[in-house]
């Protein structure tokens, strides 16, 4: 047993109640905390003194969209002290809310924004979750996978109005070539 799976040991055995699974990938230590226990997992894993996770380097979030929680969002953490990076992933559905961990690391203010933005997951407890990236006005949230891919408006400079106008998409019959024969049949 190496070191990294003594670790992941011990962390289990301390707080078990708020840890759903743990996995080593590629020596790399991966954490499923329970949805709940968010905020209670990311203080004890910052201030435990075999922890010191003092480092938030990311937030990301990915959509499986034929899951029942078809969110999962991956927080990415660096211990200086120790010299190593924990990967912890919480999954949810389109409306649980998960709690903000800006108050433990200021840094989770952009990124959780980011994924508010762009996959629709709530965080609640956020000071100031808006839109990042989107115009305020947007509808929906683009990477989701069953966004669509033109969107559903489209932005255009209107010569007689003198203005930049949202348009619904039309999409006409014309621009779609449905060709149902093979190239590889003759």
């Amino acid at each position: 047993m190496n070191s990294l799976e003594k670790y992941a040991k011990s962390l289990y055995n301390i707080i078990p109640n708020f840890i759903q699974d743990i996995k080593i990938v590629n020596n790399e230590l991966i954490v499923f905390v329970d949805l709940k226990s968010i905020y209670n997992f990311f203080v004890f894993i910052k201030l435990h003194t075999n922890a010191q996770f003092k480092s938030l380097i990311e937030i990301a979030g990915i959509d499986y969209p034929n899951n029942i929680k078809r969110f999962e969002v991956s927080y990415e953490l660096l211990s200086v002290v120790y010299n190593q990076r924990l990967r912890v992933k919480v999954l949810t559905d389109e409306v649980t809310p998960i709690d903000s961990i800006m108050p433990i690391f200021p840094s989770a203010n952009w990124y959780e924004r980011e994924v508010w933005d762009l996959f629709g997951v709530f965080f609640c407890n956020h000071l100031d979750l808006r839109r990042i990236l989107t115009d305020y006005g947007f509808e929906g949230h683009p990477l989701r996978k069953d966004f669509p891919l033109s969107g559903y408006v489209e932005v255009r400079y209107d010569d007689v109005s003198k203005q930049v106008v949202n348009e619904p998409i039309e999409i006409t019959q014309e621009f779609r070539n449905f060709d149902f024969n093979s190239p590889w049949e003759k």
